[in-house]
């Protein structure tokens, strides 16, 4: 999936139907001069109906489509004949879609079991023929109902990655290396800084044909939880994931210094997030000797305060099985 595909947030216009008119019909047949009223029902109009579908990862589909409008109910007829109902329509979103009023920023609800429909939008009830009306002083009424108009508006689609595992860290930590390696994802890749402009998603396989998502999170910067950069369109698809795997360079400055930052832009955006199981993971450990990777240990044991913490190389496949196992284990106690 290319990153230009990857659309997380779209506005759309959705326009349920009209219902039907209710019939002013009055019977007639040979020999039945007066035969009453006997106009149908108008159908309903058609609902907006948004389902999750767990095939889809993103919102591209809303992409250059952005206008949907369901059927409207037809008229009732002679007979006491139900028109119609009107075609419902329905928009089919990833697991983790959240639909918002753009005018208040409301949560109106959210998507996230497979085949889970919500009615966006309800479509107008039909109206009453003519013989509802019918009264003992009122043998004929030449009235009905008209149909209720359908409902019209503007609505926020936000999607939340649901993942198992996050990928936490700054710029140019090697989140999408680690990514390319354990998945068969193929994330853009280069030295420099926001490289990766869009979450990336990958399939990590495991032993027994088994498996779990991880997502690579563009990095976040120091004031992300304040909107700097693009930190709220980042952070926000963190708060699905089930583990955080924090990735810190081997070559950081501050290695301990770094995850307290990391950790505080999450607090500060979403202090729940701090209660998510994490792991973090020293990458880039091919540039370490022995006796250097043991005086870290010594110092990152005292500074993570019992938080599991491991080495890694993405490019020399160093530490890449344990981290595997040890994600499925957090995944799954």
């Amino acid at each position: 999936m290319t990153e230009g595909n990857f659309v997380d947030y779209v506005k759309v216009h959705l326009a349920s139907g009209n219902g039907g008119k209710g019939s002013m019909h009055l019977h007639r047949e040979k020999y039945v001069a007066k035969g009453g009223p006997d106009g149908g029902d108008g159908g309903r109009g058609g609902h907006v109906i948004i389902r999750g579908n767990q095939n889809l990862w993103t919102l591209v589909n809303f992409k250059f489509k952005k206008h949907f409008k369901a059927g409207h109910g037809e008229h009732g007829s002679k007979n006491r004949s139900t028109g119609a109902d009107g075609a419902d329509v329905y928009l089919d979103v990833p697991l983790g879609t959240v639909v918002k009023d753009p005018d208040t920023d409301e949560v109106l609800f959210e998507i996230t079991e497979h085949g889970e429909e919500k009615i966006a939008l309800e479509g107008g009830m039909g109206g009453l023929g003519n013989w509802h009306f019918k009264t003992s002083t009122n043998q004929t009424p030449r009235y009905a109902q008209p149909g209720i108009p359908g409902q019209e508006g503007y609505f926020l689609l936000e999607l939340k990655i649901l993942a198992d595992v996050g990928l936490v860290g700054f710029p140019n930590a090697g989140k999408s290396t680690l990514l390319s390696v354990i998945t068969s994802a193929k994330p853009k890749i280069a030295d420099y800084e926001f490289t990766t402009l869009k979450p990336n998603l990958g399939i990590v396989e495991y032993r027994d044909f088994q498996s779990f998502v991880m997502a690579d999170i563009p990095g976040i910067i120091e004031g992300a939880a304040e909107g700097k950069g693009l930190g709220h369109y980042f952070l926000r698809h963190i708060e699905r994931n089930a583990t955080l795997l924090f990735l810190i360079p081997a070559d950081s400055k501050d290695i301990s210094q770094e995850y307290a930052i990391l950790l505080d832009e999450l607090r500060r955006y979403n202090p729940e997030l701090l209660h998510k199981e994490r792991l973090i993971a020293i990458s880039k450990c091919d540039m370490l000797d022995a006796e250097l990777m043991d005086e870290m240990k010594k110092e990152l044991d005292v500074d993570f305060k019992g938080i599991p913490y491991m080495f890694i190389s993405s490019v020399a496949q160093i530490g890449i099985t344990e981290l595997k196992d040890k994600l499925w284990q957090m995944l799954n106690d």
